[in-house]
């Protein structure tokens, strides 16, 4: 019954929050019907994640009173569960409850903790507000509730207003280019002369900027098929002092791979591949048995190859500066690899996938999380938005409406220094809730040994 409970939860969460799955397979060939099925088959597997959350709460909690599940077992299990998510199958991090705290009190949490451990507090939050007003708890368990509860949240407001790093540079002015290029068109062969040409004719009335931002893929081409058009680009860009970092793909001549890669033009030359790819997306998992797949989705450059890890910050404006290509934002303990090198975080995407749905706002919640995580600016660059600008302390400095062809102007401040999350990622929340649940089940056991 736990599992079938949570399951249900499941399709509620991921129901709504992942409902824009669909958006993606408009521009596919697949059929209104199988893209609503296959939307459908995804919430119902996601949703498995919270149904084996209530049945391992159900199975370790047996002989536990609700006070340890809600204080003790439910939060543990709850993060665990959530970290799990993150990585399996190459991971799904989304709606992660701890995103809910950006910019709030428990997200003070994020520099020490990382996004789980704010999950965490979130979810024993919880438990202590269940203590706060069920019916039967004496008045001293309210108070001790409620003083834990003040102390939590008085923990998060004071750790966020500590300054766990500090800049290390003057400001660099930016300008985020966002081309809004229609998804439908951006691969066309008669399309590409006219998009690139488009987004140069964006940046040349702000080449003022120190840094020059296009989104992913904003180069619709492999790069060495337009070479001249990024060494024109990148001569046009030294001569006014300015630095570009845009998305184009890159292949291996020798291999025949390719990748999904940002580029560093003007005073330095530097190239990063994209490490983390997209499943159905960007390449088919288990391709023996699913392979036919790329044939069904009909996705442009959809068999990337996925970037070495270890790869350097890439040198741009004197400073050492930390890329993520689209969703790769959304894996704290990858983005910190750049850490404590990079100056800056600067994330290229391309959400126009997902039309107008809440999709992009959720990517930029996860970015934000990340400014706050590693103490560090973050450049968000998209093709259709939401193109921002955040600080060091997940604040959005900066933004332009979506879908509009617009570049948008602001500065962002190089900062050095290591939040401990930085240091340390996820081990301490991970441990922590493993030795947790282990107590847990310890004194379960136990305890109903002696009924």
């Amino acid at each position: 019954m736990a599992a079938w409970r949570g399951w249900l939860f499941g399709l509620g969460l991921f129901g709504v929050g992942t409902s824009w799955v669909r958006e993606s397979f408009t521009f596919s060939e697949v059929p209104p019907a199988a893209a609503l099925a296959l939307t459908v088959a995804f919430v119902a597997f996601m949703a498995l994640y919270p149904a084996a959350l209530g049945y391992l709460q159900a199975r370790l909690g047996r002989g536990l009173s609700w006070r340890w599940r809600a204080l003790t077992l439910l939060p543990a299990a709850w993060v665990l569960v959530e970290w799990v998510r993150g990585w399996l199958f190459t991971g799904f991090p989304w709606l992660q409850v701890g995103y809910s705290q950006v910019g709030a009190p428990l997200g003070g949490l994020a520099p020490v903790l990382g996004v789980y451990g704010v999950g965490w507090a979130v979810a024993l939050s919880a438990g202590l507000l269940l203590a706060l007003v069920r019916g039967g708890v004496p008045v001293p368990g309210r108070v001790a509730a409620g003083a834990a509860l003040a102390a939590l949240w008085g923990l998060g407001w004071g750790l966020g207003h500590a300054e766990w790093t500090r800049p290390s540079g003057p400001a660099r002015s930016v300008a985020v280019v966002q081309g809004n290029v229609a998804q439908d068109l951006k691969w066309r062969d008669e399309q590409r002369a006219a998009s690139m040409a488009h987004h140069l004719a964006l940046t040349r009335a702000h080449w003022d900027a120190d840094l020059v931002v296009w989104p992913e893929t904003a180069v619709p081409a492999f790069a060495h098929r337009v070479q001249g058009f990024l060494a024109e680009l990148s001569d046009e860009a030294r001569a006014h002092g300015a630095d570009v970092l845009l998305g184009v793909p890159f292949r291996d001549a020798e291999s025949g791979r390719y990748f999904n890669s940002v580029m560093a033009l003007g005073s330095e030359i530097g190239v990063y591949h994209k490490r983390h790819l997209v499943p159905f997306g960007e390449y088919v998992p288990f391709s023996p048995v699913l392979g036919r797949v790329l044939d069904l989705l009909h996705a442009p450059m959809s068999d990337f190859s996925a970037g070495p890890a270890g790869q350097p910050p890439l040198p741009v404006d004197g400073l050492r500066v930390g890329v993520s290509v689209c969703y790769e934002d959304a894996f704290g303990e990858e983005v910190i690899d750049a850490l404590p090198a990079a100056d800056l975080l600067v994330n290229l995407s391309n959400d126009a996938w997902f039309g107008d749905t809440v999709a992009p706002h959720q990517h930029q919640q996860m970015a934000r999380m990340r400014a706050v995580e590693t103490g560090r600016d973050l450049v968000r660059a998209t093709n259709t938005g939401v193109s921002a600008l955040i600080d060091w302390q997940g604040s959005v400095t900066a933004r332009v409406p979506q879908f509009q062809s617009v570049v948008l102007r602001g500065s962002v401040t190089p900062r050095s220094g290591t939040t401990p999350y930085a240091a340390l990622g996820n081990v301490p929340v991970v441990l922590g809730a493993g030795l947790t649940l282990l107590g847990v089940a310890a004194v379960g056991a136990f305890r109903s040994r002696r009924v």
